[in-house]
């Protein structure tokens, strides 16, 4: 299984901790979870980063 580097920005632990809504920052924090896991798996897929051009 395929090992993913994830990163989380402090706006969205701010809205996971500190706000008021704590169901609106944890849907933000698997938002953005799963958005760069499928961004990881179709540049694996395609062996190739977004917008990059290769011969293949």
């Amino acid at each position: 299984m395929a090992q993913y580097q994830i990163t989380v920005d402090q706006e969205l632990l701010h809205r996971l901790f500190l706000g008021n809504n704590k169901d609106s920052g944890v849907s933000a924090l698997l938002e953005s979870i799963l958005n760069q896991i499928l961004q990881a798996q179709a540049t694996e897929q395609l062996q190739a980063e977004p917008y990059e051009r290769t011969d293949k």
